[in-house]
Protein backbone atom coordinates (compact mmCIF):
# COMPACT_ATOMS: atom_id res chain seq x y z
CA UNK A 1 0.00 0.00 0.00
CA UNK A 2 1.29 3.44 -0.94
CA UNK A 3 2.04 5.48 1.96
CA UNK A 4 -0.09 8.69 2.25
CA UNK A 5 0.96 12.25 2.22
CA UNK A 6 -1.23 13.71 4.98
CA UNK A 7 0.92 17.33 4.79
CA UNK A 8 -1.38 19.51 2.90
CA UNK A 9 -0.38 23.57 1.41
CA UNK A 10 -0.95 26.01 4.20
CA UNK A 11 -4.12 27.77 4.04
CA UNK A 12 -3.19 31.72 2.43
CA UNK A 13 -3.53 34.20 4.58
CA UNK A 14 -6.17 36.88 3.60
CA UNK A 15 -5.09 39.67 1.27
CA UNK A 16 -4.23 42.84 2.65
CA UNK A 17 -5.86 45.57 0.72
CA UNK A 18 -3.83 47.79 -1.47
CA UNK A 19 -2.38 51.02 0.17
CA UNK A 20 -2.50 49.62 3.77
CA UNK A 21 0.75 50.50 5.66
CA UNK A 22 3.35 48.44 6.44
CA UNK A 23 3.91 50.43 9.84
CA UNK A 24 1.72 52.23 12.28
CA UNK A 25 -1.52 52.25 13.24
CA UNK A 26 -3.84 49.93 10.95
CA UNK A 27 -8.05 50.94 11.37
CA UNK A 28 -10.37 47.80 11.49
CA UNK A 29 -13.33 50.17 11.61
CA UNK A 30 -17.59 49.46 11.91
CA UNK A 31 -19.68 51.88 11.69
CA UNK A 32 -21.64 52.37 14.69
CA UNK A 33 -25.47 52.52 14.52
CA UNK A 34 -26.35 53.31 18.36
CA UNK A 35 -24.32 54.70 21.34
CA UNK A 36 -21.47 56.66 19.53
CA UNK A 37 -20.11 60.31 19.71
CA UNK A 38 -19.31 62.59 16.88
CA UNK A 39 -15.75 64.17 17.93
CA UNK A 40 -13.67 66.44 15.24
CA UNK A 41 -10.37 66.17 14.71
CA UNK A 42 -9.42 69.70 15.73
CA UNK A 43 -10.35 68.47 19.17
CA UNK A 44 -9.16 64.49 18.66
CA UNK A 45 -5.69 65.89 17.55
CA UNK A 46 -5.35 69.06 19.20
CA UNK A 47 -1.66 70.21 19.30
CA UNK A 48 -2.17 71.90 22.80
CA UNK A 49 -4.16 70.58 24.75
CA UNK A 50 -3.22 67.24 27.21
CA UNK A 51 -3.98 63.75 26.24
CA UNK A 52 -6.28 64.06 29.73
CA UNK A 53 -7.89 67.42 28.96
CA UNK A 54 -8.83 65.78 25.32
CA UNK A 55 -9.94 62.56 27.07
CA UNK A 56 -11.95 65.04 29.09
CA UNK A 57 -13.89 67.19 26.63
CA UNK A 58 -14.39 63.60 24.70
CA UNK A 59 -16.40 62.09 28.11
CA UNK A 60 -17.77 65.42 28.77
CA UNK A 61 -19.61 65.76 24.81
CA UNK A 62 -20.84 62.21 25.31
CA UNK A 63 -22.77 62.90 28.31
CA UNK A 64 -26.38 63.25 28.15
CA UNK A 65 -27.57 67.28 29.30
CA UNK A 66 -27.61 67.84 32.67
CA UNK A 67 -25.07 64.95 33.61
CA UNK A 68 -22.70 66.41 36.24
CA UNK A 69 -19.41 67.38 35.52
CA UNK A 70 -18.06 68.80 38.22
CA UNK A 71 -14.35 68.52 39.58
CA UNK A 72 -16.15 66.18 42.44
CA UNK A 73 -18.01 64.40 40.53
CA UNK A 74 -15.14 63.61 37.81
CA UNK A 75 -12.65 62.37 40.52
CA UNK A 76 -15.07 59.57 42.05
CA UNK A 77 -15.69 58.73 38.33
CA UNK A 78 -11.89 58.58 37.20
CA UNK A 79 -8.70 57.66 38.60
CA UNK A 80 -7.12 61.28 38.46
CA UNK A 81 -6.64 63.43 41.18
CA UNK A 82 -9.18 66.67 41.93
CA UNK A 83 -5.64 68.46 40.76
CA UNK A 84 -5.35 67.22 37.78
CA UNK A 85 -9.15 67.11 36.27
CA UNK A 86 -9.33 70.94 37.79
CA UNK A 87 -6.04 71.48 35.45
CA UNK A 88 -7.69 70.06 32.32
CA UNK A 89 -10.97 71.88 33.17
CA UNK A 90 -9.16 74.71 32.89
CA UNK A 91 -7.33 73.55 29.54
CA UNK A 92 -10.70 73.31 27.70
CA UNK A 93 -11.77 76.96 28.90
CA UNK A 94 -8.45 78.47 27.39
CA UNK A 95 -9.16 76.80 24.36
CA UNK A 96 -13.22 77.54 24.04
CA UNK A 97 -14.15 73.77 24.63
CA UNK A 98 -15.77 74.54 27.61
CA UNK A 99 -17.38 77.70 29.53
CA UNK A 100 -18.06 77.99 33.21
CA UNK A 101 -20.10 81.09 34.95
CA UNK A 102 -21.89 81.84 38.04
CA UNK A 103 -25.02 82.42 37.69
CA UNK A 104 -27.53 83.49 41.17
CA UNK A 105 -30.95 81.92 40.92
CA UNK A 106 -33.89 83.75 42.29
CA UNK A 107 -33.55 81.62 45.59
CA UNK A 108 -30.23 83.29 45.85
CA UNK A 109 -28.58 80.60 45.54
CA UNK A 110 -25.02 80.49 43.50
CA UNK A 111 -24.81 77.78 41.02
CA UNK A 112 -22.33 76.69 38.28
CA UNK A 113 -23.05 76.61 34.64
CA UNK A 114 -21.39 74.24 32.29
CA UNK A 115 -21.55 74.86 28.97
CA UNK A 116 -19.70 71.86 26.32
CA UNK A 117 -18.51 73.71 23.32
CA UNK A 118 -17.67 70.69 20.47
CA UNK A 119 -16.74 72.81 17.96
CA UNK A 120 -15.71 76.43 19.80
CA UNK A 121 -16.41 79.45 17.77
CA UNK A 122 -18.88 77.93 15.25
CA UNK A 123 -21.99 78.64 17.42
CA UNK A 124 -21.76 82.38 16.54
CA UNK A 125 -24.70 84.04 14.55
CA UNK A 126 -22.95 86.09 11.38
CA UNK A 127 -23.52 89.50 11.60
CA UNK A 128 -26.32 90.69 9.71
CA UNK A 129 -26.10 93.55 6.85
CA UNK A 130 -28.73 96.32 7.96
CA UNK A 131 -30.93 97.36 5.59
CA UNK A 132 -31.48 100.87 4.24
CA UNK A 133 -34.38 102.29 5.14
CA UNK A 134 -35.85 105.48 3.53
CA UNK A 135 -35.61 108.93 4.96
CA UNK A 136 -38.45 110.19 7.00
CA UNK A 137 -39.70 113.42 6.61
CA UNK A 138 -38.67 115.52 9.55
CA UNK A 139 -40.37 116.00 12.38
CA UNK A 140 -41.60 119.13 13.72
CA UNK A 141 -38.93 120.63 16.35
CA UNK A 142 -40.56 120.59 19.71
CA UNK A 143 -38.20 120.68 23.20
CA UNK A 144 -37.63 118.09 24.59
CA UNK A 145 -38.87 117.61 28.44
CA UNK A 146 -36.02 117.65 30.63
CA UNK A 147 -35.11 114.13 31.83
CA UNK A 148 -35.83 113.25 35.57
CA UNK A 149 -32.68 112.38 37.30
CA UNK A 150 -31.97 108.23 37.48
CA UNK A 151 -32.27 106.51 40.39
CA UNK A 152 -28.85 105.61 41.45
CA UNK A 153 -28.28 101.84 40.68
CA UNK A 154 -27.53 99.52 44.18
CA UNK A 155 -24.91 97.67 43.85
CA UNK A 156 -24.94 94.05 42.82
CA UNK A 157 -24.28 91.41 45.16
CA UNK A 158 -20.69 90.06 45.49
CA UNK A 159 -20.66 86.01 44.02
CA UNK A 160 -19.02 83.92 46.46
CA UNK A 161 -15.76 82.01 45.17
CA UNK A 162 -15.92 78.14 44.44
CA UNK A 163 -14.77 76.15 47.67
CA UNK A 164 -12.23 75.35 46.61
CA UNK A 165 -10.50 78.75 45.48
CA UNK A 166 -11.27 79.95 48.92
CA UNK A 167 -9.47 77.73 50.79
CA UNK A 168 -6.76 77.32 48.84
CA UNK A 169 -4.89 80.29 50.29
CA UNK A 170 -5.35 78.54 53.89
CA UNK A 171 -4.72 75.00 52.78
CA UNK A 172 -2.02 75.81 50.38
CA UNK A 173 -0.11 78.27 51.62
CA UNK A 174 3.07 77.49 50.45
CA UNK A 175 1.66 76.37 46.87
CA UNK A 176 0.13 80.22 47.11
CA UNK A 177 3.54 82.05 47.96
CA UNK A 178 5.28 79.77 44.71
CA UNK A 179 2.62 81.09 42.44
CA UNK A 180 2.52 84.39 43.51
CA UNK A 181 6.49 85.36 43.32
CA UNK A 182 6.49 83.62 40.04
CA UNK A 183 6.87 87.31 38.41
CA UNK A 184 10.11 87.93 40.24
CA UNK A 185 11.57 85.47 37.78
CA UNK A 186 9.16 86.02 35.21
CA UNK A 187 7.62 89.41 35.00
CA UNK A 188 5.09 88.05 32.08
CA UNK A 189 3.74 85.46 34.96
CA UNK A 190 1.79 88.01 36.60
CA UNK A 191 -1.23 85.99 38.06
CA UNK A 192 -4.84 87.10 38.99
CA UNK A 193 -5.46 86.30 42.61
CA UNK A 194 -8.42 84.20 41.36
CA UNK A 195 -6.22 82.18 38.80
CA UNK A 196 -3.24 82.00 42.35
CA UNK A 197 -6.14 80.34 44.34
CA UNK A 198 -7.05 78.05 41.49
CA UNK A 199 -3.63 76.58 40.66
CA UNK A 200 -2.61 76.19 43.99
CA UNK A 201 -4.02 72.74 44.55
CA UNK A 202 -1.86 71.38 41.29
CA UNK A 203 1.32 72.89 43.01
CA UNK A 204 0.68 71.37 46.02
CA UNK A 205 0.54 68.18 44.68
CA UNK A 206 4.15 68.32 43.43
CA UNK A 207 5.05 69.66 46.66
CA UNK A 208 3.79 66.71 48.48
CA UNK A 209 5.60 64.43 45.94
CA UNK A 210 8.82 65.58 47.38
CA UNK A 211 9.53 69.01 44.31
CA UNK A 212 11.68 71.09 45.35
CA UNK A 213 10.12 74.46 45.43
CA UNK A 214 13.16 75.86 43.41
CA UNK A 215 12.81 73.07 41.17
CA UNK A 216 8.74 73.69 40.51
CA UNK A 217 9.69 77.40 40.12
CA UNK A 218 12.07 76.40 36.87
CA UNK A 219 9.32 74.11 35.50
CA UNK A 220 6.80 76.90 35.36
CA UNK A 221 9.15 79.65 34.07
CA UNK A 222 11.65 77.89 31.26
CA UNK A 223 10.82 78.41 27.77
CA UNK A 224 7.97 80.72 28.26
CA UNK A 225 6.76 81.16 24.41
CA UNK A 226 6.28 84.07 22.88
CA UNK A 227 4.09 86.21 22.87
CA UNK A 228 2.23 84.57 25.74
CA UNK A 229 -1.42 84.57 25.69
CA UNK A 230 -3.63 82.65 28.66
CA UNK A 231 -0.24 82.28 31.39
CA UNK A 232 -2.63 81.12 33.76
CA UNK A 233 -3.72 78.27 31.05
CA UNK A 234 0.25 77.73 30.24
CA UNK A 235 0.91 76.52 34.15
CA UNK A 236 -1.88 74.89 34.01
CA UNK A 237 -0.79 72.47 31.48
CA UNK A 238 2.57 72.01 32.69
CA UNK A 239 1.56 71.28 35.75
CA UNK A 240 -0.40 68.68 34.60
CA UNK A 241 1.49 67.59 31.98
CA UNK A 242 4.76 67.48 34.09
CA UNK A 243 3.64 66.21 36.98
CA UNK A 244 6.41 64.10 38.75
CA UNK A 245 5.85 60.16 40.02
CA UNK A 246 5.50 60.02 44.07
CA UNK A 247 9.05 59.63 45.64
CA UNK A 248 9.23 55.57 46.20
CA UNK A 249 8.71 54.45 49.87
Amino acid sequence: MAPQHLSAPPRTSPRVPDGTPHSGVIHANTRHTTRYTVVGNHLAQHRELSLLAIGLAVHIQSLPAGSRVGIKALAERFPESEARIAAALRELEAYGYLNRSRERLSSGRVVTRTVSCNQPGAGRPAPTRPRRKSPAPPAPQTPAPAPAPAPPRPEPPSEPEPEAEAEAAGQHPAAVELLAALRRHEPRLLLAERDVHRLAPAVAVWLDRGADPEAVRRTLTANIPEPLHHPASLLAHRLAVLLPPPLPA
